[in-house]
């Protein structure tokens, strides 16, 4: 690795646990202006108080966000996108270019890809492209990959999230991201099949905070290298006191009833 990619990741990962707490805000494209991104320069200034490392947003979002004072955070340009408002919305493409992240001032960039889709190959296509330019440009590149398609039953099944992880790492992301497994036993097993750092996505906004910290906890106690979470952190009522206790689990490892307690739960 690089000098210069190694700089770009300790933007984004603590330097001393190895892990990270990523909030994206990408979802302005994907769904809309929803709760908790309205204002992306209260949202973002919600986060970085609660102590996540890095944020991920589209090219355009990033003039939205840039707060001009307090403590910096990461920045990672997500380079896919797709809308559900399509009858494809799981076919993602490119809107944004390594070059353009640079210029941006990320200091890493995204792909998503939705393995088993009827256009998998383009998205396939897509990442090894985006891997090629970044390795050029020393840019760390984090892979959000999901099975989603006609032939997946379950994107969840351990086996299948195994997968996912792999080809993420085998075609060249310094970071992978899928869905959490369920439990620690199965999750380790996904994390001992890819050779990069591997973090689980939050998926649909949890029941309570507890189930939500559990999985942080879990996924890290089997290895993770961390959080790249959304809605479960920008639509609670108190963003920045969630962070806190999910700082503490990740960075600190603290416990989950000391996180709680955190919350005043």
């Amino acid at each position: 690795m690089t000098i210069g990619k190694t700089i770009r990741i300790e933007r984004i990962f603590n330097r001393d646990t190895g892990r990270a707490i990523i909030v994206p805000l990408d979802h302005g494209v994907s769904v809309g202006p929803i709760k908790g991104i309205i204002d992306m320069r209260k949202t973002v200034t919600g986060i970085v108080d609660g102590g996540a490392n890095a944020v991920l947003v589209h090219k355009g979002a990033v003039r939205c966000g840039h707060r001009a004072q307090g403590r910096d955070v990461g920045l990672i340009i997500h380079l896919s996108a797709s809308t559900d408002l399509s009858p494809f919305p799981n076919a993602k493409t490119l809107v944004c270019t390594v070059e353009e992240a640079i210029r941006l001032g990320a200091d890493a960039v995204s792909v998503h890809v939705n393995l088993g889709d009827e256009t998998e190959a383009r998205m396939l296509d897509d990442l090894g492209l985006v891997t090629r330019v970044a390795e050029t440009w020393s840019m760390p590149v984090l892979a959000m990959m999901y099975a989603r398609g006609a032939k997946i039953t379950d994107g969840f099944a351990p086996d299948v999230v195994a997968h996912c992880a792999r080809v993420g790492g085998e075609l060249g992301a310094d970071v992978v991201k899928v869905a959490y497994t369920g439990d620690p036993e199965s999750f380790a097993r996904v994390v001992e099949g890819c050779c990069v750092p591997v973090v689980i996505a939050g998926g649909p906004k949890a029941n309570t905070r507890q189930d939500f910290l559990r999985m942080i906890a879990d996924s890290v106690a089997a290895g993770g290298a961390g959080l790249s979470v959304g809605r479960n952190i920008f639509q609670d009522e108190n963003p920045a006191r969630l962070l806190k206790a999910v700082t503490a689990i990740v960075h600190e490892n603290a416990s989950l009833d000391a996180a709680m307690a955190m919350l005043g739960e």
